[in-house]
């Protein structure tokens, strides 16, 4: 139940950082204004916080690991918001990203 609650924090933590510079990124790059770009600050600042209720208290840990998701959630988002096609090396970084994400969270440790 950790693990599954875990994971469900690190989705929720993309969508919102993902989403979040998705916007400023709209706002900026496609001229869609402060709105978009106020959102999206928004939404990386609630990022922030979604972090901090990660079950595990290491900080180090927790950005590393993150830092899979943030690979693979990309891409995911690209594909759905902006039609993207990632190619199979896309593919093949993300799930090596992934792994190293469940190494560094859930491997056994003698604590």
């Amino acid at each position: 139940m950790l693990i599954a609650r875990s994971v469900a924090l690190f989705v929720v933590a993309a969508l919102f950082e993902i989403g979040g510079a998705w916007l400023v990124w709209q706002g900026v790059r496609e001229h869609k204004g402060w709105v978009w770009i106020g959102a999206g600050v928004l939404a990386l600042g609630v990022y922030g916080f979604v972090a901090t209720l990660q079950p595990d208290a290491e900080f180090g840990r927790i950005l590393a690991a993150y830092g899979g998701v943030f690979v693979a959630g990309s891409l995911a988002w690209g594909m759905v918001a902006d039609g993207y096609r990632p190619d199979r090396w896309d593919v093949i970084g993300a799930l090596i990203c992934l792994a190293g994400m469940a190494v560094i969270m859930y491997a056994p440790r003698g604590r």
